[in-house]
């Protein structure tokens, strides 16, 4: 399977992707918990069908010590008692704001207060730029057909 398009050797998409990698450094070095960061990932790669970003997230997030059990369960987060109640908050918010057109509101300000508990401003920020970013690479990797399966964790570090 190829992709539609090199992403890679694209003039335009690299320079696109060299932002997007860099608004992913700040937020990967804030204090929002990297276990988090690597579960909203998921969930809306999940939700949006990204292979491409499924591969890399769950295997890094392994890499990084995540249990199988956890990640096999973030598909079912409301059900499973795996997770704290932080990353519950944040998994709601992640799922709204992927799928703020199935919503006339968007998202819910229910699930913004019960962040707001767990998160303090920065976090927050963090935790929505996230939310932002991983579904513009969702899509991006999805409208192109990237093929997925051959992530080695830390390959784009």
């Amino acid at each position: 399977m190829n992709a539609r398009l090199n992403l890679f050797g694209s003039p335009v998409a690299g320079k696109a992707l060299k932002h997007f990698v860099s608004a992913g450094k700040a937020i990967s070095d804030s204090a929002l918990p990297a276990s988090t960061q690597e579960l909203v990932k998921i969930r809306a790669s999940q939700i949006n069908g990204c292979g491409f970003c499924l591969d890399m997230h769950t295997k890094d997030a392994a890499a990084a010590g995540e249990t199988s059990v956890r990640l096999h369960m973030v598909a079912a987060w409301r059900e499973a008692t795996v997770f704290t109640d932080a990353e519950r908050a944040a998994l709601e918010l992640a799922e709204q704001g992927t799928r703020i057109a199935d919503a006339a509101g968007g998202v819910s300000e229910e699930a913004w207060e019960n962040a707001a508990k767990h998160y303090d401003e920065e976090q927050l920020a963090a935790l929505v730029s996230l939310i932002a970013l991983i579904n513009a690479f969702n899509r991006i990797n999805v409208l192109v057909q990237q093929p997925a399966g051959d992530y080695q964790p830390g390959q784009f570090g």
